[in-house]
Order: structure tokens, then sequence, then C-alpha cells
């Protein structure tokens, strides 16, 4: 199989092993354990007695079967909910347990679980990944055992340019859990800094391809800002293209922080600003000329005041101006004639 950039990808195919029960075995091992004591301590006792034949047999039969019993204990394993292991035998694919419960495998097969055994490049920024209220560090060292529960990756703000290339700073968060752990080991190197850089990539790809914001009235037009639902499902459609080679589920993107960065952000502020004064600007004026309008009609339809074309032109402009003005109007009243 082969990925979108036509690498060549060793895709094991997973198989769900059916291991002892961890019970049963461990109380053979206690009786085996006992059996070695008293082998041991039988053995001391004949050698003592000079019954050297059946002493050294069993004192040799005791020390061999406690030091096997010893090489089975590394068989045990304690499984929790949502949790799975990867097992590999001498180098081989063998097996990966998901059931949560208390099991005996091969003492020889080994867990194994890149994410807490490859070394970390400090240089990558690997986010910070929660499980509920936990922060965990992804390159920590503990148990092998994969977690499926849902996770949630915090990809720190980053700044790139929007589709007019103007500077913004943009951050977001991924909730994802692993779906397929045998993918999730054998396919990528480090899954969780596998998903911290394909997320990365994904956030300036798509950011990239929309405005952060448009200035004209264009109801169609999707933007950072004003259609954020819609990317942030972009991205998780896409970050799940990226990562499903790696056994990954991406439930869920959430855009976290959006904003012009510091060096054109009191511009764009200004622009804000004057296209909202000019909005406002018109909406005044589109209500002043209808106000205007209905006060000559309603004169001249009653009769009120005889206006000619003149008055008509000095009283449109003085309603708009007490209309349209920022301030108060100052009255003044006119006694005598026009003329």
């Amino acid at each position: 199989m082969e990925n979108e950039n036509g690498q060549r990808l060793n895709n094991v195919e997973e198989k769900e092993i059916k291991p002892f029960s961890g019970g049963i075995m461990l109380l053979l091992v206690l009786i085996g354990f006992g059996v070695s004591i008293w082998g041991i301590i039988a053995g001391s006792i004949n050698l003592s007695k000079m019954n050297y034949n059946l002493g050294a047999f069993l004192l040799v039969a005791g020390i061999v079967l406690f030091v096997v019993l010893c090489v089975l204990l590394s068989g045990f394993h304690i499984l929790n909910p949502n949790e799975a292991i990867v097992m590999t035998l001498f180098g081989k694919y063998y097996g990966t347990i998901k059931k949560e419960g208390f099991y005996y495998t091969n003492p020889f097969a080994g867990a194994i679980h890149p994410a807490r055994t490859s070394p970390v490049n400090t240089n990558i920024n690997m986010g910070t990944y929660t499980t509920g209220t936990t922060t965990t560090n992804p390159a920590s060292q503990g148990s092998k055992k994969i977690s499926t529960k849902t996770l949630t990756l915090s990809n720190e703000k980053q700044k790139v340019n929007d589709v007019l290339g103007n500077p913004i700073i943009i951050g977001a968060v991924v909730i994802w859990r692993v779906a397929d752990p045998t993918k999730a080991v054998f396919n990528v190197d480090n899954y969780k800094t596998y998903l911290s850089i394909q997320c990365d990539s994904t956030i300036r790809n798509v950011a990239r391809l929309y405005p952060y914001d448009t200035m004209e009235n264009d109801a169609d037009e999707k933007t950072l800002r004003g259609s954020s639902q819609e990317i942030a499902e972009s991205m998780r459609i896409e970050l799940q293209q990226r990562v499903s080679e790696a056994g990954l589920e991406i439930k869920e993107v959430r855009i976290t922080h959006l904003s012009y960065a510091e060096e054109i952000a009191a511009a764009m502020l200004q622009r804000q600003q004057a296209v909202a004064v000019i909005a406002a600007r018109q909406k005044i004026v589109e209500g002043a000329v209808s106000m205007v309008k209905m006060a000559i009609d309603q004169l001249g339809q009653e009769e009120i005041v005889v206006l000619d074309d003149e008055r008509k032109a000095a009283m449109v402009s003085n309603l708009l101006v007490v209309l349209c003005g920022n301030k108060d109007a100052q009255p003044i009243v006119n006694s005598g004639s026009l003329y």
C-alpha cells in the first residue's frame, strides 16, 4: 500500500490474540514457587544427611524451577478499560490485546509503544496532550500500554497568512483517539509527534485558503472569522486523511484563537471602524431622506403650508442638517420673511 506521497507503507494486519487467564496462571506460578522452595530446602537437608544423589537432584531441580518461574513472571499483563497492548515476538508482530482484564501471554513477547520509547526532537512543537483535566507529556517514559481514550491536542498559536496575504494568529484544539493501535505502532515512528506535525500543516494549509474577514457585504463568502465552524470541519476532514495511515481518528477540530498579527492589528482595526462608520452614516442618510420626503408630502397633502421649490429646498437642507448632524441642532426662530 502507498500513501498520498507515493511512499510504500508496510501495513500490518491487526491480529487480536486471546491470552491465557492471568488468575489461573498466577495460581500455577505460586504453586511452582512453593514446589521450588520445597525442593531447595529438601535438597539441602538431604545433602546434610549425606544423601548426595537425591539432595543434589532436588536442589538443582528447585533452583532451575525457581529461575524458570522468574522468567515466566514477565508474561503477566493487566489491561484497564480503553487500553491496548501491541506485542512483538523476536522482532515480529505477535498480536494485540484490546479487552480489559488480567492476562498471561508468552513471556518472550514484549509490548511496544513508540510514543514512549522514541527520542523527542525538541525543535518540534509537540503541543499539549490532555485526558480530561490531566496534562501528559507525549514522550514521557512509563507504561507501554496504548490508550484508546479520547484525547485532546491543544495546538499552540501560530502565525499564518490568509488568502489575502494578511498575517494572522490562529490556534486550534484537536479531539482525537487511537482507533487502530497496530497501525499507530508500526506505520509511523511516533504517532503523537506525527499528529502534532500534521495538525500544524493542516491548519496552515486550510487557513491560507480563506480571508480573515471580508469588508464587503458578501454573505456567501466564507471567512475565518464568520465561518469558523465550517472551516474547522474542513480542517478535521483534511487532518483525518493525513493521519488515517497512523490508525488515528479525528473526532473534532475547534478554532480556539483567531486574531490579526500585531504588526497589522491596529491598521485593520481602523479599517473596520471606518467601514462601520460608513455603514452607519448610510443608514442615517437613508432614514433622513425618507423622513424629509414624508414631511413634505404631509405638509402638501394637508395644505398646512404652501411651499415653492426654493422653500422646499431650504426645508430639505435644514431637515437633513438636523437629522444627519452629530450634535443637537440649535433652532433659530425667523419671525420675518425669507425675502
